[in-house]
């Protein structure tokens, strides 16, 4: 079985599948961000989880930050709303290659109407490269005997 941790890498994507990679997870954190959930019992009856399981994923997020648990129920932090940018991201690949019928759920502005869509943008030049145009380098927080590439 596939472990939680991702111990060996030294990636940030790594680390933030340990907060919410888990199945449920960003169902959970959706509708949390886009339909203001936060009762335990609207979770498990709009998404049909089970409440053990539930349980399990909202008390990782409060002691992940992503969420506290208050009178109201359990309420995001900016940590767990700025997950909202994520499931926008991960719902648009999601529309171009597993929706056959077409998006069911499009995004908008609420002041204006607008669509919204995700994109890369170059803090250099303010353009919007394409995937194959942007690279990976070693951050500051990279370890030199685990770059990218390289066997370890």
């Amino acid at each position: 079985m596939l472990g939680r941790l991702y111990e060996r890498e030294n990636c940030s994507a790594a680390r933030a599948l340990e907060l919410v990679g888990e199945r449920w997870s960003l169902l959970i954190i959706r509708n949390a961000v886009f339909a203001d959930m936060t009762r335990f019992s609207d979770f498990e009856r709009r998404l049909g989880i089970a409440p053990n399981v539930l349980a399990k994923r909202l008390e990782g997020f409060v002691a992940a930050g992503l969420m506290e648990e208050r009178t109201e129920g359990y309420v995001l932090t900016r940590k767990g709303r700025e997950l909202g940018a994520v499931i926008v991201a991960l719902t648009e690949w999601g529309d171009r290659w597993a929706a056959p019928d077409g998006p069911p759920v499009l995004f908008t502005h609420d002041e204006c109407g607008g669509a919204v869509h995700l994109t890369a943008t170059c803090e250099g030049c303010g353009g919007s490269p394409d995937i194959a145009e942007i690279v990976a380098n070693p951050g500051p927080g990279a370890d030199p005997d685990r770059l990218p590439g390289r066997a370890s």
